[in-house]
Parts: C-alpha cells; sequence; structure tokens
C-alpha cells in the first residue's frame, strides 16, 4: 500500500531491514530490489475482514475482564475495531473502505419450536455496525458491508462446528433454515434503503 514493508512496532525500522538481520529463515519472503516499486500499485479501494480488535495503552495490550464476551471460537467481541480500527485504517492510506467480513461464530441450534434463535449474534452485529456507522459519520468512506456468510459452512479455522452464518444449514439433509438474524438483517437493510 505505501511501497514499503510497515514500521515494526514504531521502532523506525522497516521489515526490509528486519529481513536483513533475519534472513536465514527460509519461510520468509524475500525482498528483491524493484519488488516494492512492483507491487506499490494504485488501487481503487481497501478490502478488509474485521473480526476484533485489541486494545491497547502506552504501556502495552489492556487485558479483558473474566467473562468479557467471546465468540463460539474464543475470539474477544470487541465492536469498537468498526470505529477506531476502520478510521485508522482510513487515515493511513486514505482509501475508501469496504468491509469484506464480519460475524461471529456461535454454537446454533435448532430449538423445539423448529427455529434457530441466535440473539447473541444480533446483539454483536448490531454493536458492530453502530460502531462502523460512528466511523461513517466521521467521513470515512466505507463503500460497503459484507456479512460473514450467508450460509454456515466449511471453515479452514475448525471444520463444520462454528456457525457463521444468518442461515443455518443441516449438513447431512442440506435443509436451511433462517435464523433470527437473517429475518433482523433483512428487516435493517430495508429499513437503511428507505
Amino acid at each position: 500500500m505505501l511501497g514499503r514493508y510497515p514500521d515494526i512496532a514504531g521502532t523506525g525500522l522497516h521489515l526490509e531491514k528486519g529481513l536483513e538481520k533475519i534472513g536465514h529463515y527460509k519461510e520468509l519472503p524475500f525482498v528483491k530490489d524493484g519488488d516494492s516499486e512492483l507491487m506499490h500499485q494504485p488501487i481503487d479501494f481497501l478490502g478488509i475482514n474485521v473480526y476484533n480488535g485489541h486494545e491497547v495503552s502506552a504501556t502495552g495490550h489492556i487485558k479483558k475482564k473474566p467473562g468479557s464476551p467471546r465468540t463460539a471460537l474464543g475470539w474477544p467481541v470487541t465492536p469498537g475495531v468498526m470505529n477506531y480500527g476502520i478510521r485508522y485504517m482510513y487515515e493511513r492510506y486514505n482509501l475508501p473502505i469496504y468491509i469484506f467480513e464480519d460475524g461471529l461464530a456461535c454454537n446454533d441450534i435448532i430449538s423445539l419450536d423448529g427455529k434457530v434463535h441466535d440473539s447473541n449474534r444480533i446483539d454483536f452485529l448490531t454493536r458492530y455496525l453502530t460502531d462502523l456507522e460512528k466511523a461513517y459519520k466521521t467521513g470515512v468512506p466505507i463503500l460497503g458491508y459484507f456479512h460473514w456468510s450467508f450460509t454456515d459452512n466449511f471453515e479452514w479455522h475448525s471444520g463444520y462446528d462454528p456457525r457463521f452464518g444468518l442461515v443455518f444449514v443441516d449438513y447431512e439433509t442440506q435443509q436451511r433454515i433462517p435464523k433470527d438474524s437473517a429475518y433482523w438483517y433483512s428487516d435493517l437493510i430495508r429499513q437503511s434503503c428507505n
């Protein structure tokens, strides 16, 4: 994006120089003369996957309090990342932004009434989209938002166990059941378009 690797943790040292010091590790990328110039091409927007963030202070990471909300995969629920994280990315790269992925894994089940009640997903999305709207209202050009995922699917991280979708998939029968969040999200989009 900037034509160079980013500064390493505020040291003023860029990764290219760091690679010279640790370049004997074969799995690290080798940067040849001209690579940065070749990769540094103008682009129209920045696409970001956003699931969580980490709060920090001048002294380091701020530990989460015991019992803080987490997803089924144990990821922290940090809606502020959609405000401060997105604003940071815009300030750094000065490009319009698409959120290509955002959502959470839940332990969704078909309830006795035959429906999937995922109030935690609705709560998560309400919080994250509210903070995304804050970033938008400060002037960040957010061109689009894509929820991950429309249906439950195979996740590279943990297979079929975590469910990210707005629509429940019975993997044995392939039956699809819209979750409460699917109806909520549909209403939200409908209201936003009016």
